[in-house]
């Protein structure tokens, strides 16, 4: 298994490629604002051939290079329908003071074709079982991706793409629209809590971590263990 990263050129999106080995077919996950050359530099180095693109959710910065790389290949981009109108319309899904920053000067344009992602489905794309967990409250269409992570530079049994649903020490913010703060806890008690503690996570914004670790060191996990029902 093939799994390698890179930080966004803004906000520090980590866009992620996937795929069974060099030189087949992968999955790119949250292609942000600025990751084309990365992007390109990466499919050659490890000759990879893009076969979709799967989309934790509809934050701009995590869909924004979506239309360029599915359009180029002809591609699918798969996203959970809760966020659907996010794609056709960034916007819906930004503060107002994000809007006004950015002014309508980023020329994004939505995928041509988009298919809807819906919980516990089970992917298989490019040789690769994906499943997907719908984990709302940083926005109503959040999903995690798991995949199986045995041989990859983690040589975990699993590894959970968390987007920003879970952080090394945090977890997404629940003040955007869409987002809910009950929401979130009741998703990660119910979606993340759940996983084994050697399942490696891959949040949408910085380190790597493991559940095991957040679970014994994240205040937002730690709390809802103590008190299940707290936020709920």
């Amino acid at each position: 298994m093939l799994v390698t990263g890179f930080p966004a050129q803004a906000f520090g999106t980590n866009c992620y490629v996937v795929a069974a080995g060099p030189g087949e077919q992968c999955l790119i996950v949250d292609p942000g604002i600025g990751v084309l050359d990365r992007l390109e530099e990466t499919l050659a180095k490890h000759r990879l051939s893009p076969a979709a693109v799967l989309l934790t959710h509809g934050h701009l910065d995590h869909t924004f290079s979506v239309a360029p790389v599915c359009g180029a290949r002809g591609i699918t981009a798969y996203v959970h329908p809760g966020d659907l109108e996010m794609l056709a319309d960034p916007a819906k899904g930004l503060s107002a003071d994000m809007t006004a920053m950015f002014g309508g000067r980023l020329p994004y344009t939505a995928p041509d074709d988009v298919a809807e992602l819906t919980d516990g489905a089970v992917l298989t794309i490019a040789g690769i079982e994906v499943t997907v967990d719908h984990a709302p409250g940083h926005t109503g269409g959040s999903v995690l991706f798991r995949l199986p992570g045995e041989g990859s530079s983690w040589d975990a049994e699993e590894l959970c793409l968390s987007g920003d649903v879970l952080f090394a020490g945090s977890i997404g913010r629940t003040d955007l629209p869409g987002g809910s703060t009950p929401t979130m806890m009741a998703s990660l008690r119910d979606k993340i809590l759940p996983l084994a503690d050697d399942t490696v996570v891959l949040p949408g914004h910085g380190p790597a971590t493991t559940i095991g670790r957040e679970r014994a060191s994240n205040p937002y996990l730690r709390d809802l263990t103590a008190a299940p029902g707290r936020f709920l």
